[in-house]
């Protein structure tokens, strides 16, 4: 995610915090880079111009001049400008107090309407609600088809009239579809064209008209560049949008997209599709994004897919064991499925701050973990409860059993022996990572 943006600013941000005295020309100079490196991602020029000026006005204040670290107060304010630029703070969906809540997905065909109804059915579902997923393309092929396998996938029901075009009618009828089955989010995946045209947004608009909707979220390609911001500029003058939803974040390098639409419409983003999964959607956190873009990196929302994967009995149940040193292979299978939830280890990565760029870019091959699983799995129970019974020959069959070498299973008992030690002294207080020192309140 805005990986060319991230390099360029964050080395510019490095010089930065290294100026112990900070004048006008050395402003300016420091501001042209970062100015270049915003129109090389491909945001909006006024958008830049803005952006720059905001900083220099702020940057050249008395307080900022005369402080002892003017660098970092700099970069403080790059920092919360750029939050600003992306929206300034989480915006929540509207939820009506009077269920159904009814929100309108639109955006342009190909923009990922359809994958992302599923997402956010799947989202909603995680918060207690009860989502009903509507099919209103009814132009593209196998459209209806894909939403169906989608929600048969997350068992989460989908409405459908396969025979009738009448999309406004469509529309309608699923409130009523929702009100009988209780399902207290509707979500509408309407049809979208290739080009903005006026047929596609009367048709729109006629839906608008006929059901009300609480939230008319607009879905844009983040790969698209500055496209985005005039399809959004567009949808907004006719239809009138509430929000928007960036998909695809994860593949755009540059940035452009996200850096300009919310300046530009006004409207805020509330929801990222970072992945092909269909729990891979977040919630738009503009602190978190700002900082993750200058190499602050984004602890938070490591904490948030943590706690989304780890359930808080199993975790001390798990404590208990690695202390009592009965931490077994089928534990070490369970967490390391579940960190896999949390999303690619490139993205955690990308997360944490601090982490070089040589780091960051190393290509993890996930093949590893099946590997991982399938020797585990070759085992027996009473081999996973208790690995000091494997042997020469029960590591032979393991191998034969998983595809793998002899070698291989010695390796990686090399390394759960480790982990789990690792694992204890961490637990005990020790820092099995030498003199560096741990927080005093780490468990």
């Amino acid at each position: 995610m805005f990986d060319n943006l991230s390099d360029k600013l964050q080395k510019i941000v490095k010089k930065m915090k290294g100026e112990t005295r900070i004048n006008e020309a050395s402003l300016k100079e420091m501001m042209r880079e970062v100015k270049l490196a915003l129109l090389e991602a491909d945001v909006n020029y006024k958008v830049v111009k803005d952006f720059i000026s905001n900083i220099e006005a702020k940057a050249l204040g008395k307080e900022v001049m005369d402080s002892l670290t003017p660098g970092q107060q700099v970069v403080k304010i790059v920092r919360d400008e750029l939050t600003e630029m992306l929206g300034g703070f989480e915006s929540k969906l509207n939820i009506s107090s009077r269920p159904p809540t009814v929100i309108m997905l639109v955006g342009l065909q190909g923009s990922g309407k359809t994958t992302l109804s599923a997402k956010l059915a799947n989202y909603l579902r995680k918060q207690g609600k009860k989502p009903l997923l509507v099919a209103c393309d009814v132009y593209r092929p196998a459209a209806i088809a894909q939403l169906k396998t989608l929600g048969n996938s997350l068992s989460i029901p989908v409405y459908s009239e396969d025979d009738n075009k009448n999309v406004e009618e469509i529309a309608k009828n699923s409130l009523k579809e929702a009100n009988s089955k209780l399902c207290d989010v509707v979500i509408l995946d309407t049809a979208g064209r290739l080009q903005i045209d006026d047929a596609l947004m009367n048709e729109l608009v006629r839906v608008k008209k006929e059901v009300q909707p609480h939230e008319i979220m607009l879905v844009v390609d983040s790969m698209t560049g500055q496209e985005v911001v005039n399809v959004a500029k567009t949808f907004n003058e006719t239809l009138g949008i509430d929000s928007l939803t960036l998909s695809k974040l994860d593949s755009d390098t540059r940035g452009g997209a996200a850096l300009s639409v919310k300046y530009v419409t006004g409207k805020p983003i509330k929801f990222a599709s970072v992945g092909e999964k269909l729990n891979e959607l977040e919630t738009f956190y503009p602190d978190r994004i700002a900082s993750r873009i200058l190499g602050m990196g984004d602890v938070l929302s490591i904490i948030d897919k943590a706690e989304e994967a780890f359930d808080e009995k199993e975790a001390e149940e798990l404590e208990k064991r690695i202390k009592k040193n009965e931490f077994t292979l089928d534990d070490y299978l369970k967490q390391m499925q579940k960190i896999r939830k949390m999303g690619s280890f490139r993205q955690i990565l990308g997360m944490l701050p601090g982490i070089p760029k040589e780091i960051k870019d190393v290509e993890i091959d996930e093949k590893q973990f099946l590997k991982i699983e399938a020797i585990i799995q070759s085992m027996t129970a009473k081999e996973r409860r208790n690995p000091k019974i494997l042997d020469g020959s029960r590591r032979k069959r393991i191998a034969k059993g998983s595809g793998n070498k002899v070698e291989d299973i010695n390796r990686f008992m090399n390394q759960y022996e480790q982990m789990r030690k690792m694992m204890k002294q961490m637990l005990n207080g020790k820092n099995p990572l030498g003199n560096m020192k741990l927080p005093k309140n780490f468990r």
